[in-house]
Formats: structure tokens, sequence, C-alpha cells
């Protein structure tokens, strides 16, 4: 896999992920270029349009939810259905955004823009898509995130057949255990992530573990616009 390519440098000041309400929103507003996503996610942040107008909002969930790369819930079931499927990654990442678009849910905020967003950070090298196929070669699971260092920040997941989406997790904590990576970010620890082995850390811990997979933090200070 090449090496992502570092886009400009965002014009934002992102505020600290302390300050945020007691929903887990930080700010509202800047923009989705690569290089506000990629300073978001390195200072423990991620987009998420919030509001019943869908403004977008920078959140920091705390409690935080991360799946030990070292505690995934295999379940036999789930031994067999990894025999059942073929997996790839990076084969058709803009399709599998496009199914966990699709999917009903409540509070779906994959909006165009947040679509092409990660297109791009996709084409730039940092998002990736795990794909898993049936065996007549459909198209049936997948995931989505965001990789930068030993980060994984998962966005979504979709499974048009039982188990589907899980075979993509499973073998996403695979890659990343190849790579050397150290944290896989969940947003938040669902019921349904929880039978995977996702636990729920303090934000405090969750930015001490983002510390160590990407480096030193970058600075942060209360958001700004930029100057015009």
């Amino acid at each position: 896999m090449s090496q992502p390519i570092e886009p400009p440098p965002t014009r934002w000041v992102l505020p600290d992920p302390a300050t945020a309400d007691e929903h887990g929103v930080v700010g509202i507003g800047a923009d989705l270029e690569p290089g506000t996503l990629l300073a978001a996610y390195r200072a423990g942040m991620f987009p998420m349009p919030a509001g019943p107008r869908g403004a977008m909002a920078w959140w920091s969930p705390d409690p935080r939810g991360i799946i030990p790369l070292d505690g995934l819930v295999i379940s036999r079931s789930l031994r067999r259905s990894v025999q059942r499927f073929e997996v790839t990654i990076d084969t058709v990442f803009s399709t599998v955004v496009d199914a966990c678009r699709s999917i009903p849910r409540d509070g779906g905020w994959i909006s165009p823009d947040i679509r092409e967003a990660y297109v791009r950070l996709h084409e730039l090298g940092w998002a990736h898509s795990v794909e898993t196929w049936s065996a007549e070669g459909q198209l049936v699971g997948g995931l989505y995130g965001v990789a930068i260092d030993g980060l994984f920040a998962g966005e979504s997941m979709f499974h048009l057949e039982t188990d589907a989406s899980k075979v993509a997790l499973a073998a996403l904590v695979s890659w990343l255990a190849e790579r050397g990576a150290t944290l896989l970010d969940v947003q938040w620890c669902t019921e349904h992530l929880a039978t995977l082995g996702a636990i729920e850390v303090p934000r405090p811990h969750y930015l001490h573990l983002l510390a160590e997979a990407v480096g030193p933090a970058r600075p942060v200070r209360p958001a700004l616009p930029p100057e015009r």
C-alpha cells in the first residue's frame, strides 16, 4: 500500500476536545477539506451533522468507544462465516460508502458532502474500505474509515447477509495488527459493537491512546475563523 499524500494544512484552528458539551459536540462549522479532517482526527474529533438543520459538528464523545485489537470477540458462528465470504481491501471504496449511506438508520449522517470528503481522503490514501463478497461475487458487507499512523477511525459499516459486516471487521483487525496499529476507534459503544468486544474509555484515556497512536498531539486552541 502506497504512502498517503499529506494535503495542505487546514485553515482552521481546532478547538480543544475537552471543551465538548454534554453531548460530545466540540464545535460547529469549519469545512471538510482533507487537511481539516486529518487535523480533527489527530486531535481526537470527527465530523457528523447535528441538530435539525444538519449543521456540521465536530464530536469528541466522553466516554469514547474503542475495540482493543486483542479483544475482538469471534464467536463460533462468526468463525464459520469467515469461511463463506471473500474479503478485499480498497477495491470499491465509494460503493461501500454508498451502501453504508443507503441503509435506513436513525440519525443517518452520510450526506453528499460527507461522501465526497471521504472519497477525496481515499484518493489521497488516508481512507480505506474493507469489502465482503458472497460466493456469487456480490458485495454483501463492508466498512470504511480513516487510517493515520497507528489509528484506524471507523466511520460506518453495512451488511446485506448475516455476519458480512462482522467478517469485514475481523479482517480489519487482522490488517491493523499486521500494520502495527494500536487503536481502533468506533466513536460510540453500541450494544451491537459491545458484543464484538467494544468497550468505553474516558475521553482523557482515549486522547492518551491517540497520542501514542499518531504521535504528539497537535496544539489546539479555541476555534477561530481563518484570516481573510
